[in-house]
């Protein structure tokens, strides 16, 4: 028997059976958003499935802080609209300079250290800046992010940014 494991294989985790649970909710959530059904078999089919996976993701051991990360719900519920409008208005920029019969495009990269920790934080960090328009990370290793950008204040508003200060409280939130 390994260390931290019972018989049964699954860890003795105090946040194993949260982790369990609510990877079975979000499933059955996702369930029912993909099904759009509602009759009793349905629902009943997608709860059975939703505990089965569930189960077996818990004897897997990915059901757990890295596998199903619930601790990042809480934070991410004010990051994601906050990175939406974001989107949007980097969008609205973008779309102007596009059309502005000047073009003032004026490519840039930008190297610079973000303040993430964690490779969920750094991840999530680089993703946001690629999803916003006018900016690309083109690269994010050895803690270094280097980044295009359309114009080069677009690129040098990547450092020391709100972005990565909003990342950085995200990834430090805790339980």
């Amino acid at each position: 028997m390994m260390h931290g494991q019972g018989s049964g294989g699954a860890p003795h985790d105090t946040g194993a059976g949260l982790h369990t649970l609510s990877l079975a909710l979000s499933l059955f959530v996702f369930w029912v958003l993909l099904s759009g059904y509602f009759t009793p078999f349905l629902l009943s089919a997608g709860v059975g499935a939703a505990i089965a996976v569930a189960w077996l993701a818990r004897r897997m051991a990915v059901a757990d802080r890295e596998g199903h990360p619930i601790h990042f719900l809480r934070a991410v519920l004010f990051y994601w609209p906050w990175l939406l409008k974001e989107i949007i208005k980097s969008g609205i920029t973008v779309t102007r300079i596009v059309l502005s019969p000047s073009m003032p495009i004026s490519p840039a990269l930008v190297r610079f250290r973000p303040t993430q920790h964690t490779v969920t934080g750094l991840v999530t960090h680089a993703n946001s800046i690629t999803l916003t328009p006018g900016t690309l990370t083109v690269t994010a290793e050895d803690g270094e992010f280097l980044v295009h950008g359309l114009t080069v204040d677009g690129a040098n508003g990547c450092v020391d940014s709100d972005m990565d200060r909003r990342v950085r409280a995200l990834e430090s939130d805790r339980p």
